[in-house]
């Protein structure tokens, strides 16, 4: 049996970052869950879980906390991070969840659909204007179209994206199991401050001239005291909800173009098939998730899987895995949108199940149907160069070609 630690140094090296798929199957072999040993004495992970079932109870089990990591509060960007519905723990998750759950509602998601539509259609004619020459399919539409679809949803000018993004792109980095260096953390306490004097100047434009935009009405139900929220909380939830929202349709978009050009039957049956496109949306987010591990902290002395874990020690999650778990998908690695069986675990779980979920699937299944439909022989032109990271994994620049005969309508 291969030793656990030396299946992880397999997965955190290069070449595990762009394909880490056979370390999973191999890490499947050796159980659900595989303990780490307790040297070296600062870590702080216990073991690795890998099947469905077990990634599963961790996350929907409150008690299962996140673990802030020591000195956060003397950080900018832990600081943000750790003051956010998406890292901090009951009961102020709760509290601040309230406030946000209450903006994704069917009729706000229902307003977003002729957003959605509009952008994804501009950015296909920029595509043809293009022709038949190679562009970066990322920079020209898997990017911008989530990016303008939550700025305008939230608040944000259109004008302040490429600024915006590469902040996001410095904390991200920061975020991946090997981005702790002081370098990144430098960087990321930057980016960090800089965004949060962003929203500070975009709040005060909001109390001045408000709109219909989420932040006009959150800034509303804080000044008059209708939500329980500070300030610098909902600063640093709209910092994180705007990264966690676009950047995992970001990876869906580009992660799944690949897959589906491989299924051509699929591709060409997307636009008039409403169904089929649900089913390779969710797919795609289950073969390629752009989040590929969590972590949870254990809150007692306690068994999991037959490992024992001991109180504060982390259990890695590595929730890309369980969605190949073939206990659960048989054949995981194939493609399969008509595939039955348990949803995966592309968003989470529990009380930090991604509040942009719906939102990502809703441009996936409207916009993947109209690019492929606009661009039947859309065609990659050389090999997708991925993001990296584990944490967040995607394809960064995917070169490609509309095909010939592709023209604005």
């Amino acid at each position: 049996m291969v030793d656990v630690e030396e299946l992880l140094t397999r997965l955190y090296s290069a070449q595990g970052r762009q394909d880490p798929f056979p370390v999973y199957a191999d890490l499947h072999a050796q159980g659900p869950i595989a303990a780490l040993p307790p040297e070296p004495e600062r870590r702080r992970v216990a073991a690795v879980a890998v099947g469905y079932d077990l990634v599963g109870a961790v996350l929907r089990d409150p008690e299962w906390s996140k673990a802030p990591p020591p000195g956060w509060t003397e950080q900018e960007i832990l600081r943000t991070l750790q003051t956010s519905m998406m890292f901090i723990n009951p009961p102020d998750h709760g509290r601040m969840r309230h406030v946000f759950a209450g903006t994704f509602t069917p009729r706000r998601l229902g307003a977003l659909e002729p957003v959605v539509n509009r952008v994804a259609d501009e950015l296909l004619d920029r595509m043809a204007d293009a022709g038949a020459g190679g562009l970066d399919f990322v920079a020209e539409f898997a990017y911008p179209l989530p990016a303008r679809v939550m700025a305008e949803f939230i608040g944000i000018p259109e004008t302040e994206l490429d600024w915006y993004r590469e902040r996001v792109d410095v904390i991200d980095a920061f975020l991946d199991v090997a981005g702790k260096t002081p370098q990144r953390l430098a960087a990321a306490n930057a980016a960090g401050a800089e965004l949060r004097a962003f929203y500070g100047e975009l709040l005060a434009r909001r109390r001045r001239t408000p709109g219909e935009d989420l932040i006009s009405g959150l800034v509303e139900a804080v000044d008059a005291g209708g939500v329980e929220l500070t300030e610098d909380e909902l600063v640093s939830n709209l910092i994180v909800l705007f990264n966690a929202s676009f950047v995992t349709t970001v990876y869906m978009l580009s992660n799944g173009l690949p897959v589906l050009l491989a299924h051509p039957e699929v591709a060409a049956a997307l636009a008039t098939d409403p169904v089929l496109t649900a089913g390779a949306v969710d797919e795609i987010l289950r073969l390629q998730a752009p989040v590929h591990l969590l972590a949870r902290a254990a809150p007692r002395d306690t068994v999991l899987g037959g490992v024992p874990i001991p109180q504060g020690q982390n259990v890695l999650l590595l929730i890309a895995a369980a969605n190949r778990d073939p206990a659960h998908f048989p054949d995981p690695d194939r493609f399969d949108p008509w595939r039955s069986g348990p949803p995966s675990l592309a968003f989470g779980l529990g009380l930090h199940y991604c509040l942009g979920a719906a939102v990502s699937r809703l441009e996936g299944r409207l916009a993947l149907p109209r690019l492929l439909s606009r661009f039947p022989r859309l065609r990659i032109m050389e090999q997708p160069v991925y993001s990296g990271s584990l944490f967040l994994r995607g394809i960064d620049k995917l070169s490609v070609s509309p095909g010939e005969g592709s023209t604005r309508e």
